[in-house]
């Protein structure tokens, strides 16, 4: 008899109390082979900009951090089914603001072409008959897809499932040109010297994070965290450990309370 009594108890203060998921625990989708924002290092750990400032976030919240590695082609359905709270690895919400609730941007992206240095490519012009990538459902490649004029320009243009792929095609010569966004881009350069990033842009754009329409309190929240550590100086910090304090837009009178929808 006790045990039922215990045991009705529970439950009835589980009905008063729910529990608030997102309190204990933020799933944040990510692009596992896309670095400086989400990567595997060489301890077997996933890390990046975006994973540590998320890591961040959760620790002053008093969070657990989930690390979801997914494939880029199906975010969407991960987000809509929850197995994800957010997509936050280098996300572009330009000319996806329809889709999903976006936080405020954090970082100003440009995407931009690599190439090999013995090529001589110097605009975007000279790609023209060359074989271009781009890893596939990324910004470059939508943008792309839209500029007919440019796609036409080009011998081929053909996607990689990652950017890891498409730059050892580019040294291996198998492609002429990777479409990418700019920080992606610095952080490959770093270890091939002999690539290049043309100084052309295709286009500039914003990085912010992702969420489900309906889950604004879960957004303003995580956003208000990212401001109060900017105010303190570490997001800045993080961004010079990955070398993208340059393209970082986060700014100290940012208000939390001033969304768009």
């Amino acid at each position: 008899m006790k045990k039922i009594v215990l045991v009705l108890v529970g439950i009835l203060l589980n009905f008063a109390n729910p529990i608030n998921t997102h309190a204990k625990t933020l799933v944040v989708g990510f692009d596992s082979e896309y670095p400086p924002f989400g990567y595997m290092d060489n301890r077997g750990e996933y890390v990046g900009f975006d994973l540590d400032l998320a890591k961040m976030v959760c620790n002053e919240l008093g969070w657990k951090l989930e690390k979801l590695p997914i494939n880029w082609d199906t975010k969407d359905l991960e987000l809509q089914s929850g197995d994800i709270d957010c997509i936050w690895n280098g996300f572009t919400k330009n000319g996806r603001e329809k889709n999903y609730l976006f936080s405020p941007s954090y970082l100003n992206n440009k995407q931009v072409f690599v190439v090999r240095k013995k090529d001589g490519i110097k605009e975007i012009k000279d790609l023209e008959n060359k074989n271009v990538v781009a890893q596939s459902d990324s910004a470059a490649y939508k943008i792309i897809e839209k500029n007919k004029k440019l796609k036409n320009s080009f011998k081929s243009f053909t996607t990689n499932p990652d950017y890891n792929t498409a730059f050892m095609n580019l040294e291996a010569g198998a492609t002429d040109g990777v479409a990418v966004d700019l920080g992606v881009a610095k952080y490959q350069l770093e270890k091939r010297s002999d690539l290049i990033i043309l100084d052309e842009a295709l286009e500039k754009e914003e990085y912010a994070i992702g969420f489900r329409k309906d889950d604004r309190e879960l957004m303003e929240k995580v956003w208000e965290t990212i401001i109060k550590l900017n105010n303190e100086g570490k997001v800045d910090k993080l961004a010079k450990k990955y070398k993208l304090s340059d393209m970082l837009s986060i700014k100290e009178d940012n208000n939390a309370n001033k969304f768009n929808d």
